[in-house]
């Protein structure tokens, strides 16, 4: 079952909306799904429709709900990619963060789920790695996280699990940026990174060209794993 809920900033001083689809049962936790720069299209309403089938409550909050709510593209559409780039470089990542903490806490405190977990791609990568440093978040988890190097200076305030998928011809993190993310996260003893020689960027994509459906399959299913260990 899948509805739009409306969720309060942290400050009060607004609200936005986030897809939620709930599993047939009681949820296991629930997993807060970070879109990518093309908003929550059909490809993010379908992660959250694939949790619930798992058994987690899912919702997707709207980031650009400041910018234009409701966006919707198709990143193998020229002209929605490049729509998707201008509002990536007008959107403010830390209130995204902030909205991302607000969601966990409707799923604890309105939808009566303890455990939250969060799952973020793309844009939504980079934003998981922040919510595990700035958030009390259960489990989070970032495929194809863009500019990790630049935020490393946060490491030693994640302290609940974490787990990057790395694409390792991913023309938006070069292999020197892979490379520092190993060097400053190897050694965390609450990071775990997987490397994906030879997958760009986007490869586990629920639908559309970008899509690698062994790369897809075998991230998925670490990405389970490991919810599964940690939100139950």
């Amino acid at each position: 079952m899948s509805d739009t809920v409306s969720i309060s900033t942290l400050e009060h001083d607004g609200s936005f909306s986030a897809y939620c689809a709930q599993p047939s049962g009681t949820p296991r936790g629930a997993i807060v799904v970070i879109q990518e720069i093309f908003g929550v299209n059909p490809g993010i309403r379908h992660k959250c429709d694939r949790l619930a089938e798992a058994g987690y409550l899912a919702l997707a909050p709207d980031l650009f709900w400041r910018i234009e709510p409701e966006v919707e593209l198709d990143p193998d559409v020229e002209a929605d990619f490049k729509r998707a780039l201008d509002l990536m470089g007008r959107f403010a990542q830390d209130q995204g963060v902030a909205d991302i903490e607000a969601t966990i806490r409707h799923a604890r405190d309105s939808l009566g789920v303890p455990k939250v977990g969060a799952v973020g791609y793309c844009l939504g990568g980079r934003l998981a790695f922040m919510v595990a440093a700035r958030t009390d978040a259960d489990a989070t988890v970032g495929y194809y996280p863009v500019g990790i190097d630049n935020l490393l200076r946060e490491k030693h305030a994640i302290a609940k699990p974490l787990m990057l998928h790395i694409a390792g011809a991913d023309g938006f993190v070069p292999p020197p940026v892979q490379q520092a993310m190993h060097d400053g996260l190897d050694d965390h003893p609450r990071v775990t990174l997987h490397d994906y020689p030879g997958l760009d960027h986007g490869f586990a994509t629920e639908m559309g060209k970008r899509r690698n459906e062994q790369g897809a399959d075998l991230a998925d299913s670490r990405t389970a794993a490991f919810f599964a260990d940690h939100l139950g």
